[in-house]
């Protein structure tokens, strides 16, 4: 017996509010930060409000169109996106900080990885929804044909955005390759054995280093390698790569239990963290709020990532279940990227993190991811008493 539900039943309230509760950190948050610079502090959380309206309306829309209408157009949305990425090579890119990520649209500038992000999602769901469908065998034959598939749709645009160059979103496209092939029911050996090459490939780069720098500056740039000797050795680069880690180290530290008090921090009031505003968000909350705010922050990350993974268990649609499975990939790995590159765990690679740092590409693409993990849900048959057979 199917429990029947309205259009506004079905709303996911609780993730609605989730993302009004990040909403929140991140207006405080950036009032905090942006008291540094020589403009008013107001002008930033206004242009953050703004975008986050902007971005609401936008993820509404993705939530009212049905979710089996993305099939018909992830192909040409994939084309799309890779053809803005090439353009970005052209006279159209526009370059900043030494990456060249931004095209020139010329009412406005838009980040094409951004969007790409999403469109990836968007082209393996479809393309492991046909592939499951259609499967008829299980032998590691099958599972190699599907992950060259995977590969065949994810590596292009991963290496186009490696090339820009911009680590960061690149690292984020290939943590969502990695969450399709495992949903994607290949065996574990296969898995096994990639994982086994990732590793030997950075072995090889490492022999590389310290042999023949000249084949490893090839694959690593300059300014990415400064980067890893920062993340390495930050106190010993603290006049150079490892400036950021160290204040940003300095001010969480300093946020010990309670935090420092809201605008009270040393190292966020002081200006001596770049990019405190955007990419290191997360000092503000480390130093004002302390261990207690961030971890209110992480729980609700936590909350949030626990309701995506119901929705994608609950959903009756294979189709359905890739998406968010990819989309839950793309903020995982964002968020555990941005956090441990502020807390020294990982390199930095100036990605933002989601729904918090200023700025409005990030945040308009993570929330069409967001309006498309709803839309799942909303369209997800609820059953009394018996199961729907998978769609």
């Amino acid at each position: 017996m199917k429990e029947q539900k309205s259009s506004l039943q079905q709303i996911d309230y609780t993730t609605l509010f989730l993302l009004f509760v990040l909403m929140c950190f991140s207006l405080l948050a950036i009032y905090s930060a942006a008291g540094q610079y020589s403009v008013d502090p107001m002008y930033y959380v206004q242009r953050q409000l703004m975008l986050y309206a902007a971005s609401f309306v936008v993820m509404g829309v993705m939530m009212v169109l049905d979710y089996d209408l993305f099939k018909n157009f992830s192909a040409p949305l994939y084309i799309v996106g890779m053809i803005l990425l090439v353009l970005v090579e052209t006279p159209l890119g526009i370059e900043r900080n030494g990456a060249t990520r931004w095209l020139n649209l010329g009412v406005t500038t838009i980040q094409p990885s951004e969007l790409m992000k999403v469109f990836v999602v968007l082209a393996l769901a479809h393309l492991l929804y046909k592939i499951t469908v259609a499967r008829r065998s299980y032998d590691i034959k099958t599972d190699l044909i599907i992950l060259a598939k995977i590969l065949a749709v994810g590596l292009p645009p991963f290496f186009l955005v490696l090339q820009q160059p911009d680590l960061g979103t690149a690292l984020v496209i290939a943590a969502v390759i990695a969450t399709m092939i495992i949903v994607s029911g290949i065996g574990w050996r296969i898995i096994l054995a990639l994982v086994a090459l990732v590793v030997s490939g950075l072995g090889a780069l490492i022999w590389l280093h310290n042999n023949h720098f000249e084949l490893f500056n090839i694959f690593i740039k300059d300014h990415q390698l400064s980067r890893i000797y920062g993340w390495l050795d930050p106190r010993g680069t603290a006049s150079g790569e490892g400036f950021q880690l160290v204040e940003a180290l300095k001010g969480i530290g300093a946020g010990q239990l309670y935090g420092a008090g809201y605008l009270q921090g040393v190292q966020t009031q002081s200006d001596r963290i770049p990019e405190i505003h955007t990419d290191f968000i997360f000092t503000v909350i480390g130093e004002e709020f302390g261990f207690i705010g961030a971890t209110i922050l992480l729980v609700t990350y936590f909350l949030l990532f626990y309701r995506m993974v119901i929705i994608a268990l609950t959903c009756n649609n294979l189709y359905g279940t890739y998406l968010v499975a990819g989309i839950i990939g793309l903020m995982v790995f964002q968020i555990f990227q941005n956090i441990a590159m502020t807390v020294g765990l990982m390199p930095i690679t100036g990605l933002a993190l989601p729904f918090i740092s200023y700025g409005g590409s990030a945040l308009l693409t993570n929330m069409i991811a967001m309006g498309i993990v709803m839309n799942v849900n909303m369209r997800t048959k609820h059953y009394m008493f018996e199961s729907d057979e998978l769609e």
